[in-house]
């Protein structure tokens, strides 16, 4: 059997590939692993057994594997804590709040609507390292004493999860949002009630959309990845801004007032400058990773900001953020971390925190956003090579090369192998769309030529 977890948790097609078999098993080996682990803190009255919280985005296979993660975790000892229909930082946020041991978030992102998936969280909300993530895999379907009678774990529902998330995110604004209207499409996903209350009660006059969620409908045709209906709504009610998030809002993209997009790295851009001028900006540093257009990272250091770039994905920005106390790290695909506020990625507070900028530079989006200007980017991905091979081939090595110096300091290239396909992406930055398609189709060439399988 390959590996389970992923970057982001266990992920696969309800009922395919994440059974309700699979949920039950994880449940059990992530409460016994992280109880060894000594995840659970046992100075804290519990009723002597460990406390977890669980959340679901809205697809309807969450309702299935809640019922296996909750029989999974009280078969094991757990006593848990229904939080229902909440984004994943909501449920991070309240992991740590209650002061419980565990959190567990079922939900697949932005995938469609047949996936799910489960993320585990230990103490504080934070995500399980590798090691631990391997521990769980490892101790699957062991035999294990199980307790019976009263040490079998209780379950009950927690009502407040939805208000007391919303009013931690309003109670991190700095100022109130009175006098912008705001379009926030919710891809019929885990943000549909929390999203609006929190923007609302900061004084935002609220357009939601995409916020009727079904069970079937979550992220289609609507949400982060399919800005055009955003872009229309604003257009519509002549809004001062628009945000779209995914199915569990755990990041957000932006339209302006025009509906121009405005992607992760301005969103980052202008998050970065707002938390300089605040005082909040460690070390006035940002982490950014490999694929942060490169006129991000021109724009932050004009501004003295400095940016420290990771591997592509939100676990190694966290990664460098825990490790250097860094407060501000995220992606281009709209992940942002203001670790002064939240555990992991949060795409209700990243619209927050924009639109009090906003209201305190009384300025508007489109203005914001250009404190950069993105250098055309393309993307070629090569199928079919030895992916394997892409860092030490000595002709493809001196291809690049000849690209970098071609491009100079108003360009950049990428060679990234994919983490689950077999291919090479070819990423160029330029001065121009024509420039950087041409240098990117002569590198994926040399790919082709020299890594073909």
């Amino acid at each position: 059997m390959g590996r389970l977890f992923g970057t982001d948790g266990v992920r696969g097609l309800a009922n395919g590939q994440l059974t309700a078999e699979l949920a039950v098993d994880l449940s059990v080996a992530a409460a016994h692993i992280l109880g060894e682990a000594g995840v659970f803190d046992d100075s804290v009255d519990h009723g002597r057994r460990p406390v977890a919280v669980v959340g679901r985005d809205t697809r309807i296979s969450g309702e299935f594997l809640e019922a296996a993660v909750v029989a999974g975790l009280a078969s094991a000892g757990v006593d848990v804590l229904l939080l229902g229909v909440l984004p994943t930082p909501g449920v991070a946020y309240l992991t740590g709040s209650l002061d419980v041991d565990l959190g567990v978030m079922l939900s697949a992102s932005h995938n469609p609507m047949p996936d799910n998936g489960i993320k585990f969280l230990a103490r504080g909300g934070v995500k399980l390292d590798d090691a631990l993530e391997i521990a769980i895999e490892k101790r699957l379907r062991e035999p294990w004493d199980r307790p019976t009678g009263g040490d079998v774990g209780r379950v009950r529902r927690y009502d407040d999860a939805v208000a007391d998330y919303a009013r931690h995110l309003v109670s991190t604004v700095p100022r109130p949002l009175d006098g912008i209207k705001v379009v926030l499409d919710c891809a019929h996903g885990a943000a549909s009630v929390a999203g609006p209350l929190a923007l609302r009660d900061a004084g935002a006059d609220v357009v939601a959309i995409c916020a009727e969620p079904d069970g079937l409908n979550i992220n289609d045709g609507c949400g982060s990845t399919h800005l055009e209906v955003l872009q229309k709504a604003v257009l519509e009610h002549g809004a001062d801004a628009g945000f779209a998030l995914d199915g569990d809002a755990d990041r957000c993209l932006a339209v302006d007032h025009s509906g121009n997009t405005v992607d992760g790295d301005q969103i980052l851009a202008i998050l970065a400058l707002a938390m300089r001028d605040a005082g909040t900006l460690r070390s006035d540093t940002v982490v950014a990773t490999v694929m942060s257009n490169l006129g991000f990272v021109q724009a932050l250091r004009r501004e003295d900001v400095d940016v420290r770039q990771t591997k592509v994905g939100d676990r190694y920005v966290l990664e460098a953020m825990k490790a250097y106390h860094y407060s501000l790290g995220g992606e281009q695909s709209g992940h942002v971390i203001m670790s002064d506020h939240a555990t992991t990625g949060d795409g209700i507070l990243t619209a927050l925190h924009v639109l009090a900028r906003m209201a305190e530079k009384r300025a508007t989006l489109a203005e914001l956003a250009d404190v950069m200007v993105r250098l055309p980017q393309v993307l070629v991905n090569v199928p079919g090579v030895d992916k394997g091979r892409a860092d030490d081939d000595a002709v493809l090595a001196a291809a690049v090369a000849e690209a970098e110096a071609e491009l100079g300091e108003s360009g950049r290239v990428l060679l990234r192998p994919s983490g689950t396909e077999p291919l090479v992406r070819v990423m160029v930055e330029a001065a121009t769309a024509e420039h950087a398609q041409s240098v990117a189709d002569r590198l994926a060439g040399v790919v082709r030529a020299q890594l073909a399988l």
